[in-house]
């Protein structure tokens, strides 16, 4: 980081460029970005406010001048690995939220070029507007989250492009020195072409911007998934432990029987659904500060949630999703129960009637049937929130309604989201190890497996606990995440994505592709001007 003269140097041409009321610095930038649901703290120089991509450039050259590092964020809501915070303290934080723009849009081939403020709300009400019959990738992290940020970080969903980066098919970026990064097949071969070919031509440069801060990317291209005649889900459960190393052999042969009909299958323990049904139960711990086994089979009895739930996606024609529901049956048979089919309309049927049943148990499936319904509308690229109360379990402080904020709020979340190879063997000993982990530092082992692929889950581990003023549940999360990292690399899992305080650590875990980076980095960034610190140690 330069000195006080070259950052006061610096601040005076951003002001100049972007006007006063677009350069926030020290305690004001603190404050709108200082937040951050892993209780990780960082000291912030100033932030900037772009509101024209043609800006990006010139600051970028002031900030190469006077030797002022910056950390360009989409819309800072990264909740669970650092949400707006740099990596490392005293970069300046180039905020690119306001850049909405939709640039180009291909109704016919279904590609939308976009600048990194769009997010998935905005995204869907420009589909809406145009009656345009695609589906926008969504995620948990809601409709206030940018597109582009999560493409860049390897995002993935459950909508048929499940991998949100392979989806990506081109983009432009400002690197180190304020010049812009084009790919060989846009200059070559024409803008065009380029949107609707991922791999261009020439080595594949494209890649080298995401998890990285080698430039700060300014638009892309991202394929949407062109909506289809059906959409629908099944869920199943599994009616005790023992049945999931079973469970994972059907789980992998409905993936490999039909592939682009089913487009995934999550596998959540029960204690991960409750969290997302159930109240906290805070008058109900033990002595260590955990919901007792007990307590969690009352639950797991009263919300109707057996040790495991399945959700998978189905898309396709009236015919497909007939043949592929036969299919589902065959591989389920014997190993799943309450296997049930469902539409995004008849979920909502389901929750409007639950709600009028009396009783506690009445109330109980009703919240059960509004998340299930919520969840649907995701599965049919309806971005919403139903993921997001998972972050205020434990938080003290009532949801409130309109845009939730986890960082705002004062939510405890941290995330550990390891790949697991799909077998059975290997992912019980992951489910094992994840349970006894967090039980040993008092964290409630949330538990869900996502299918990337039929070689492959992304497990989601919400690391939640209460903050206060000791920090104790911070610091607990915290030597939670770092154990199940360390054990987790022992039986052959480990993170797809990181935090902005466990960069360090993945660091000292290399050897040849940290050298390999480094060569990356002298040529295009050899004093640190983006990002520094980014997947590269803190």
């Amino acid at each position: 980081m330069s000195d006080a003269t070259d950052l006061n140097t610096a601040l005076g041409l951003w002001r100049e460029q972007l006007g006063m009321q677009r350069v926030l610095v020290g305690e004001a930038a603190e404050r709108r970005y200082g937040g951050d649901t892993t209780g990780t703290r960082r000291r912030i120089a100033a932030a900037l406010l772009v509101e024209d991509s043609n800006q990006i450039a010139p600051l970028v050259s002031v900030a190469a001048r006077h030797g002022v590092s910056l950390y360009p964020i989409s819309t800072g809501r990264n909740w669970g690995y650092g949400s707006a915070l740099p990596v490392r303290d005293d970069c300046v934080i180039v905020d690119l939220g306001e850049l909405r723009r939709i640039l180009d849009f291909d109704p016919e081939l279904g590609v939308v070029t976009l600048e990194p403020g769009v997010t998935q709300a905005m995204l869907a009400e420009f589909l809406d507007q145009g009656a345009h019959p695609f589906l926008v990738p969504v995620t948990g992290a809601g409709p206030h989250c940018s597109l582009i940020g999560n493409a860049l970080e390897r995002g993935y969903g459950i909508t048929p492009h499940i991998d949100h980066f392979g989806a990506l098919t081109d983009l432009e970026a400002v690197l180190a020195d304020g010049s812009v990064y084009r790919s060989m097949l846009s200059e070559a071969g024409g803008e065009e072409l380029a949107r609707l070919f991922r791999w261009g031509i020439g080595p594949y440069t494209n890649g080298l911007f995401t998890q990285s801060g080698f430039g700060i990317v300014t638009r892309a291209s991202i394929a949407l998934a062109r909506r289809p005649e059906r959409v629908g889900v099944f869920l199943f459960s599994l009616r005790n432990e023992a049945a999931l190393e079973s469970a994972i052999i059907r789980v992998r042969d409905i993936l490999q029987r039909l592939p682009g009909v089913v487009g995934g299958v999550n596998l959540m323990n029960r204690r991960r659904v409750l969290a997302m049904a159930a109240p906290y139960p805070q008058s109900r711990l033990d002595r260590h500060g955990l919901i007792p086994q007990a307590v969690i089979e009352e639950l797991g009895a009263q919300y109707q949630v057996l040790p495991w739930t399945g959700f998978g996606t189905l898309y396709g024609s009236a015919a497909m999703m007939a043949a592929a529901r036969r299919e589902v049956r065959r591989a389920l048979s014997g190993v799943g129960v309450r296997l049930i089919f469902l539409s995004p309309d008849r979920a909502g049927q389901l929750a409007r009637i639950a709600r009028w049943l009396p009783g506690r148990t009445g109330r109980s499936l009703a919240s059960t049937a509004m998340t299930l319904a919520s969840s649907l509308e995701l599965v049919a690229g309806r971005p919403n929130q139903t993921a997001l109360p998972l972050c205020y379990w434990r938080n003290p402080t009532a949801m409130g309604e309109g845009v939730l904020d986890p960082a705002r709020d004062g939510c405890g979340l941290r995330w550990y989201s390891p790949l697991v190879p799909m077998r059975p063997r290997q992912v019980r000993e992951y489910v094992d190890m994840v349970e006894r982990i967090g039980l040993e530092h008092g964290i409630e082992p949330l538990i869900t497996l996502t299918s990337l692929n039929d070689r492959v889950f992304d497990s989601t581990v919400p690391l939640i606990f209460a903050r206060d003023e000791s920090d104790a549940g911070q610091r607990a999360a915290r030597a939670c995440h770092r154990a199940l990292v360390e054990a987790g690399r022992e039986i052959g899992c480990f993170p797809y994505r990181v935090g902005i305080d466990g960069m360090g650590e993945l660091d000292s875990l290399l050897d040849h592709s940290r050298d390999f980076r480094q060569r990356l980095r002298q040529a295009l960034d050899p004093d640190g001007v983006i990002a520094p610190g980014r997947y590269e140690g803190g």
